[in-house]
């Protein structure tokens, strides 16, 4: 069963491990509820609420260290934040689909709810650590409260949540502390970042050229890097909250102190081990030498 408690003080768990996929602990929801077509990151098709070929009876990913190989990609980039196994053990109460089929339609719309919630959680998290955002520490903590406390609501209450209205609340408060963490960065940096260039929310940086970039302290809010050059820049305070980071070249970039950068950006991205990461990220195997994959 999960645990509450962990969530008492956010800024005392770093790696916010009970926000991390835990599969071992899953009943292979994202393996079963979620749809996807053959494409560059799914060999197959399968619809929502199937079972995936290669789920295993015991849950896990039969071809889990060959995932990329066979052309399921996806799955390496897809990330819960640990909403799965808050549904497994929590709000079904350890419950599998298979053993009480008549809970697996139900349990496979509530589980993308949960990951929602999780999500916002984790963000939510985030933002408490971030220096020069201390005067939203109380309302930031009211909100993480609020949306736990959602997610021990039952199955029934769960689908009935209007996800999208607790989500701009909380993308509001996210707003504020980014601004004022790149705010309070920008003036202890040396050098400051020099005249760069805004982007707004969403910007096409499709194959952008960014090699050596300075983009420090700056928006990067929903930005499609796909496939773009950023090896070798410096992203420190760079809020990449929702950035597409597919195939982006981040090889010897510098990211240790990106704003809301997630493991699934990471695993989406192209690195190598001059990367620099947050202390709470890894850097993905497919950018290690295949000798130590």
């Amino acid at each position: 069963m999960f645990d509450n408690h962990l969530y008492a003080d956010p800024i005392d768990n770093p790696g916010q491990p009970e926000l991390q996929s835990d599969c071992l602990s899953c009943f292979g929801l994202c393996c079963a509820a979620l749809p996807f077509s053959v494409s560059s990151d799914f060999a197959i098709d399968k619809s929502a609420g199937q079972p995936c070929p290669n789920l295993r009876g015991d849950f896990l990913c039969g071809i889990h260290t060959e995932l990329r190989e066979r052309g399921f990609r996806g799955c390496t980039v897809y990330d819960c934040f640990g909403a799965g196994q808050k549904v497994s053990n929590l709000t079904y109460g350890g419950r599998d689909w298979r053993q009480a089929p008549e809970t697996a339609g139900q349990m496979f719309e509530v589980f993308p709810v949960m990951r929602q919630l999780h999500e916002l959680l984790w963000y939510l998290r985030e933002a408490l650590a971030l220096p020069g955002a201390d005067t939203l520490h109380d309302p930031l903590m009211q909100m993480l409260k609020k949306i736990l406390e959602l997610t021990t609501l039952s199955p029934e209450e769960l689908l009935q949540l209007n996800v999208p209205v607790h989500r701009a609340e909380v993308n509001e408060l996210l707003l504020l502390a980014s601004e004022l963490a790149r705010t309070a960065a920008r003036k202890q940096l040396t050098p400051p970042p020099g005249r760069q260039k805004s982007y707004s929310r969403g910007a096409d940086l499709i194959g952008a050229k960014l090699r050596g970039a300075d983009l420090r302290c700056l928006s990067l809010r929903g930005a499609y890097l796909i496939a773009a050059d950023l090896s070798g820049a410096d992203l420190r305070y760079a809020d990449l909250t929702g950035a597409d980071l597919r195939d982006t070249n981040l090889s010897g970039a510098d990211l240790s102190s990106s704003l809301f950068l997630t493991q699934a950006q990471l695993q989406a991205a192209k690195g190598n081990p001059a990367t620099k990461l947050p202390e709470s990220l890894r850097p993905p195997d497919h950018w290690l030498p295949a000798d130590r994959n």
